[in-house]
């Protein structure tokens, strides 16, 4: 199949997008569910290209690798685990593990990091100075990104205290962030599975040690989202205030459940169970909706098409909202980290690219970094554009209509391109 695939690149590689368009494309190669809207008509993929990607998810059994993932069933071979971040998103229903159903434990965990939650942000869980006025979440990696980026997509949701986060073991990071902070006001997370992430424990006695300068008992203002009771314990965190999960829960896809505390501290338990919901009818969507129909496969097959048949190197998340600036970067962990590989589930080398490099900053600030590249460079790039229907300043709507502009224009100008013809007739107006 991917040798049709190629063929099929080689024989349209030069072709113009613009050739592509009738009546029916644009709603033809579009999909649209719950709120979101996906359009890759402006890309090379005609109507063969599509049944070609569609009958390589058939070859591949995507159905039964995805029906495996979701029951439970230990799809990651190298490690003989489950991969169950899905049951994370979930409000009912059985999911088995080994025999055992996880989801009770699931929803007892919830509960408590929900009951948590609501008693910080009410201030009847207090630190030795008050209600908490701050959180820092200490982690990295999946222990940071996720939490880090959806804290700032959702902030005007925000209720609870403010929240900071720490990742770097450079020194500068938690010196940084610790500065101006009331340790007698100030809650501590430490997200950290196994206890021993040698950044993430720097951090945590750096922040212990400070914490101490100012509070009695430092510890009893530390919060431990970990599955080493042992290590917590050696810690000096109490028991009641540290959340496990399953070996089963990746740390790039973990900001479902307990990683997620810094953010339900932040936005709330209501807002947080509300971002789970959509995160779990997502799920629902990807398990019974039909190939084009279906959001997460045709996002797969447009970067397959892109990543592996035409060998383009790199991927350009162009998000036209500052609250999404760490998205690309999440996006960079879980797509790089996840496929980073040289070799294929049958343990053979691999024969095409494993993936493309992610990166991205917000619009319209890379409009004044590097889109002078993405349009008149040598590198073919493919550029996902990102933008919010409505604003969340409604004072300031003439704003967000001025990105939105921004937005289109800079997709359209990059499908559209200009031709020496087209340039000379510019520069005769701009002259005028």
């Amino acid at each position: 199949m991917f040798a049709a695939l190629k063929a099929k690149y080689a024989a349209v590689r030069d072709r113009k997008i613009t050739t592509l368009f009738d009546a029916s494309r644009a709603h033809q190669f579009a999909v649209q569910t719950d709120g979101l809207f996906f359009d890759y008509s402006k890309t090379n993929i005609d109507s063969e290209t599509l049944a070609l990607l569609l009958e390589l998810t058939k070859l591949t059994g995507l159905s039964n690798m995805r029906a495996a993932m979701f029951s439970g069933k230990k799809i990651n071979i190298t490690e003989d685990r489950a991969v169950l971040h899905t049951a994370l998103r979930r409000s009912s229903g059985a999911v088995t593990v080994d025999g055992q159903d996880v989801m009770p434990n699931v929803l007892a965990t919830r509960a408590r990091m929900m009951k948590f939650s609501e008693g910080v942000c009410s201030g009847t869980i207090q630190g030795q100075g008050g209600a908490y006025t701050d959180i820092v979440n200490i982690g990295i990696g999946g222990s940071d990104l996720g939490p880090a980026m959806a804290y700032l997509a959702l902030k005007p949701y925000s209720q609870g205290p403010k929240v900071h986060y720490v990742s770097n073991v450079d020194g500068a990071h938690v010196t940084d962030v610790l500065a101006g902070l009331d340790a007698q006001t100030t809650l501590v997370v430490v997200a950290s599975k196994t206890f021993t992430t040698i950044e993430t424990l720097t951090n945590a006695e750096t922040a212990l040690r400070w914490m101490g300068q100012s509070v009695a008992n430092p510890a009893d203002q530390f919060v431990a989202l970990s599955t080493a009771d042992d290590k917590t314990a050696a810690f000096g965190i109490s028991p009641d205030r540290v959340f496990g999960f399953e070996d089963w829960v990746g740390g790039r896809y973990s900001l479902w459940g307990p990683i997620g505390l810094s953010l339900a501290l932040a936005i709330g338990s209501d807002n947080f169970t509300a971002l789970l919901n959509g995160a779990a009818a997502m799920d629902d969507h990807f398990q019974s909706a039909d190939g084009t129909k279906n959001l997460p496969i045709m996002l797969a097959l447009v970067g397959i098409w892109h990543a592996q048949v035409a060998g383009y190197t790199t991927r350009a998340v162009l998000p036209y909202e500052q609250r999404l600036s760490r998205f690309p970067a999440y996006l960079q962990q879980l797509e790089m980290e996840s496929n980073g590989k040289s070799v294929g589930i049958d343990g053979q080398d691999l024969t095409v690219p494993s993936g493309p490099i992610v990166w991205g900053e917000p619009g319209t600030n890379g409009q004044h970094a590097f889109y002078q590249l993405i349009h008149q460079g040598t590198h073919i790039i493919p550029c996902e554009f990102m933008i919010a229907k409505v604003g969340h300043e409604p004072n300031l709507s003439h704003q967000h209509q001025l990105l939105q502009a921004n937005c289109l224009a800079q997709s359209q100008a990059l499908m559209l391109g200009r031709d020496l013809d087209a340039a000379r007739r510019y520069c005769s107006l701009q002259r005028l």
